[in-house]
């Protein structure tokens, strides 16, 4: 089963689902000859795809627009904040090839500010699947869930055999530890996971979540790692501004808790284009490199 696949049946199953894309189909290519009318692809116009899934929306239908996570984000955010937003209606938003995901592209085609701005339009969910497994497994439940939903598309093979999606908002734990846990989300978790394997290696009792939903987030998931961890530490291809950081703070202040965080993100600058891999080591977030700096920040 792809995404793809996935896709079809709901359109197939449901009259409901139209899909779209702003000539971007790099998710859906085979999907055009096998839904015939319920595919529409706009041309390069984010800003126009929006808005005609928008006006869909208004009619009945669940239209999921396809678009460069970063052109989606920006160029049409007025749109997505007040023809989405306000109206919350049932419009998914599926961003292609964000944060490092964009590999060899420059700043302008980076989406790693996304998270930050689609979760602080009022109304706009944000699901941030750790890689292509634990995006199939939870996808259908964010389609058919009638709030807006900005997705950070990823299809990344698996390392991992993730857990079901029980309900929207809910984090995967995948363990627990008393001296630290790391928070990830997206294309960081198989890092996040390499990094474990190293820190239990060393005697550090390691707790690692894959928090999924990042609007709503698990509030729980979080305060519950802070009260049983000694450290906790945040990773994501993002700035650190408006991200995962920014979220466990708010967290944290709201329910009037602390403990020491240590964040892996982007320091308010764009990372130099490469292929995934290089960017990984480069900018310091594989494995190996995060869970040196962990060590060290324990010493």
């Amino acid at each position: 089963m792809t995404y793809e696949d996935i896709l079809q049946e709901l359109t197939e199953s449901d009259e409901r689902f139209i899909i779209l894309t702003a000539e971007n189909r790099a998710a859906i290519r085979n999907l055009p000859g096998k839904i015939g009318n319920r595919f529409i692809d706009t041309g390069i116009t984010e800003q126009t795809m929006t808005g005609v899934a928008a006006g869909l929306a208004l009619r009945g239908r669940i239209p999921v627009a396809h678009a460069l996570a970063t052109f989606l984000t920006m160029r049409a955010f007025e749109f997505i904040r007040t023809d989405v937003g306000i109206g919350n209606l049932p419009v998914k938003l599926v961003g292609g090839f964000p944060g490092f995901l964009s590999e060899a592209n420059g700043p302008t085609h980076q989406a790693v500010e996304d998270v930050s701005i689609m979760r602080g339009i009022p109304n706009i969910n944000v699901f941030c699947p750790a890689d292509e497994d634990d995006m199939l497994k939870c996808i259908r439940r964010v389609m058919e869930n009638p709030s807006p939903f900005y997705i950070r598309y990823n299809n990344l093979k698996p390392v991992f055999s993730h857990s079901e999606y029980p309900e929207i908002g809910k984090a995967e734990v995948v363990s627990t530890g008393k001296d630290l846990t790391i928070l990830v989300y997206g294309v960081l978790f198989e890092q996040a996971l390499k990094a474990k394997e190293i820190l239990e290696k060393q005697g550090l009792e390691t707790g690692l979540v894959n928090m999924r939903t990042l609007k709503p987030v698990d509030e729980s998931a979080v305060l519950s790692s802070a009260n049983n961890s000694k450290l906790i530490v945040t990773l994501e291809d993002h700035f650190i501004t408006g991200g995962l950081y920014s979220i466990v703070a708010e967290i944290f202040l709201r329910n009037k808790t602390t403990c020491d965080v240590l964040p892996f993100a982007l320091n308010n600058q764009w990372f130099k284009p490469a292929m995934f891999n290089d960017i990984l080591e480069f900018e310091g977030f594989s494995g190996k490199i995060i869970a040196g700096k962990i060590l060290d920040f324990l010493k």
